[in-house]
Parts: structure tokens; C-alpha cells; sequence
């Protein structure tokens, strides 16, 4: 239900239908959404640019396993690590839920610099500038999941878009899902156009620090309006949301001040060597 004027009402299942032996759940169906559409998106890119679109197949293994291992033992390591520090088994139970995209960020760039060293014709830089489009609307549909769970709520306002999730409370909250889901759809939208307006001519490392600054910037941000997932967090003056996203941030600053030197470097012995075979041709002509 929707009152424009105070508050809308979330009370949507999880869970998309539930049978005696198994249901399907909203989280799990735009998750796996996040992969599928992800692989059409670097098909599209690797027809443009001539490479191999067998590679994409291999490239979504390596993304759909560091995603899932990255996230989930970040969330481990980074959220709860003195709960299952204790009960090592249950790392393994992911379907008791705990993510973190952190860990998952970690994770895929451990994974593309395994993929990168096994193809000459594509960096390291080169396949993670693409596969950050790809990782921007993946992020979105996940966030979209996380509030068809009800879950990462944010805190308590009288905004007029605020939502009352009745399977926790009756308090109305900032749709922090939706905030964070907007950002990857917008970031997303971007970093396509700027890949398809120059394509194999973009600097390398540019999208990747324009994707590290963007999304881990805003999540800083967001965090002040988001409740706490741990309770260690409230002992805190930055939550570890915030404190994970602080070296996200510098070091997409440190990647993008790097690819526009190396962008400059480039233009310059470009325009040199223009410059060069110019005088050839100048004095070819002359004899």
C-alpha cells in the first residue's frame, strides 16, 4: 500500500512460491538474473572488440564462484568472524544467509587476475574494466533482493518515501535497498556508455576506479542511514560497512589517477609519432 503522504507498507513474501519439498525465493531468482543478463552484456562486448565469445562462458564460472565464495567468507571474516571462528562448518551453510559485497568484490578481482594470466590478449586492467558493467547491474538486482527479503533496512524517518517493513517492525525507514539498488542501475547505465563510446580505445583501469569510487563512495554514505547488521557495529564510530569501503575508495583513486597518466602518455607518443612519419613524408616528397 502506498500513502503518499506518510508512508509505504512492505509486506511482500520472500519467497515467490513454497511447495512441500522446495520454494523459490525472490533473492535467489535476481541473483542468478544478475549472472545471466551479465553474460549477454560481455557476449555483446567481446563480439565488439573481436574476442573469443567462448571466453565469456569460461569468464562466468570464474565470476559466479569468486562471487559466492568471496562474499560469503567475507561476511564471515569481516561481520562474524568470533561466531564462526567457532563453528567452521557452518561457512559452508550458505543458505542460512550472510553475503557481504566486499568480500565478493575481493573475491572477483582475485579471480580475473587468475583468468587474466592465462590470456595474453586480455589484461588484467582490460577484463575487469568490462567486467565492472556487468558487476554495477548485478549489484543492483542484488539489492532489489535484499528488499524483497526485508533486510539491510535502514533507519527510522519521516521522509514521505519511507518504507515499514512489517515483517520487522512498524517503524517507518529509509529504503536503503532501493537508494544503493538506484546507484548500480545509474552506475551501470555509465560506465556502458562510456565503454561504448570508446571501447578498446578507453584507458585501461579507468572504469574499474570509476566503479571503486562510485559505489564505495555512496556506500559510505549510505551507511549513516542504514541500521547496523552486527551488533559489534554499535560500539563503532564508523561502521565496518564504512571501514571496508575507505581502502575501496583510495584505491580507485589511485587506479584512475594511473590510467588517465598512462592515457596521457599514450596521446603524447601518438602525437609524436604522428609528428614523425609527418617529416618522413615531408622529405620523401622533396627527393
Amino acid at each position: 500500500m502506498l500513502s503518499f503522504l506518510q508512508y509505504i507498507t512492505w509486506d511482500v513474501s520472500p519467497e515467490i512460491f513454497d511447495t512441500e519439498y522446495f520454494s523459490v525465493r525472490w533473492y535467489g531468482l535476481l541473483f542468478a538474473l544478475g549472472f545471466l543478463l551479465g553474460q549477454q552484456i560481455l557476449i555483446y562486448i567481446f563480439k565488439k572488440e573481436g574476442k573469443p565469445e567462448s571466453d565469456v562462458e569460461v569468464l562466468t564460472v570464474y565470476m559466479v564462484l569468486s562471487t559466492i565464495i568471496g562474499a560469503r567468507l567475507g561476511h564471515c571474516f569481516f561481520y562474524e568472524w568470533d561466531y564462526y571462528s567457532q563453528n567452521p562448518i557452518k561457512i559452508l551453510k550458505i543458505w542460512e544467509g550472510g553475503l557481504a559485497s566486499h568480500g565478493a568484490t575481493i573475491g572477483i578481482l582475485f579471480a580475473l587476475w587468475l583468468y587474466a594470466r592465462k590470456k595474453k590478449d586480455q589484461s588484467y586492467l582490460w577484463i575487469v574494466d568490462r567486467i565492472v558493467i556487468t558487476v554495477a547491474l548485478a549489484g543492483c538486482l542484488i539489492r532489489l533482493g535484499n528488499l524483497m527479503n526485508s533486510e539491510i533496512i535502514g533507519k527510522p524517518t519521516d521522509v514521505p518515501w519511507a518504507f515499514v517493513f512489517t515483517s520487522v517492525d512498524k517503524v517507518p525507514r529509509h529504503p536503503a535497498q532501493l537508494y544503493e539498488a538506484i546507484t548500480c542501475f545509474i552506475l551501470f547505465g555509465f560506465l556502458f556508455w562510456l565503454w561504448n563510446r570508446r571501447k578498446a580505445k578507453t584507458p585501461e583501469g579507468s572504469l574499474l576506479g570509476i566503479f571503486l569510487i562510485y559505489i564505495f563512495g555512496l556506500r559510505f554514505v549510505y551507511e549513516f542511514l542504514k541500521e547496523n547488521q552486527v551488533k559489534f557495529e554499535d560500539e563503532l564510530a564508523l561502521n565496518m560497512g564504512q571501514i571496508l569501503s575507505i581502502p575501496a575508495v583510495l584505491g580507485g583513486i589511485f587506479v584512475l589517477l594511473i590510467a588517465n597518466r598512462n592515457a596521457r602518455k599514450r596521446d603524447a607518443l601518438d602525437v609524436a609519432q604522428g609528428a614523425v612519419s609527418s617529416n618522413q613524408s615531408a622529405v620523401s616528397n622533396r627527393r
